[in-house]
């Protein structure tokens, strides 16, 4: 095998694992567009299986894609983000003061108590 062939074949093999890179994100957006129906979505799969339906698709869908894309980065952000305050479970100053004032309404504590928590939730 001479330099040619092999880096003939290194290229090839290249550009096909960089076109299963492009139909897997093309793949993930079309089963992420909520503005598809089933029929369109079958379509648009069978014709990114050839290398010009993929172009074809990244041209036509390409900015809705990045679109797409942001916007479900967001929504796992904001989900993230979501579950880590619930799992600290620290909340802010006014939500300790909040939640202090509904235990000294409902007599669970008495007003000292409540100064107490208010002054260490105003000093931290």
């Amino acid at each position: 095998m001479s330099i040619i062939e092999f880096l003939w074949y290194a290229l090839m093999i290249f550009l096909w694992v960089a076109y299963l890179f492009v139909l897997f994100f093309i793949f993930t957006d079309i089963f992420r567009d909520r503005s598809m129906n089933g029929f369109v979505k079958a379509i648009w799969i069978l014709v990114c299986f050839f290398p010009l339906g993929a172009l074809i698709y990244l041209i036509v869908r390409g900015r809705g894609m990045a679109e797409r894309s942001q916007e479900a980065q967001q929504a796992a952000l904001a989900a993230q983000q979501a579950y880590i305050r619930e799992a600290a479970g620290t909340a802010g100053p006014a939500d300790q003061i909040a939640q202090a004032k509904a235990l000294l309404d409902n007599g669970a504590i008495t007003q000292e108590e409540f100064d107490a928590i208010k002054n260490k939730a105003l000093s931290a």
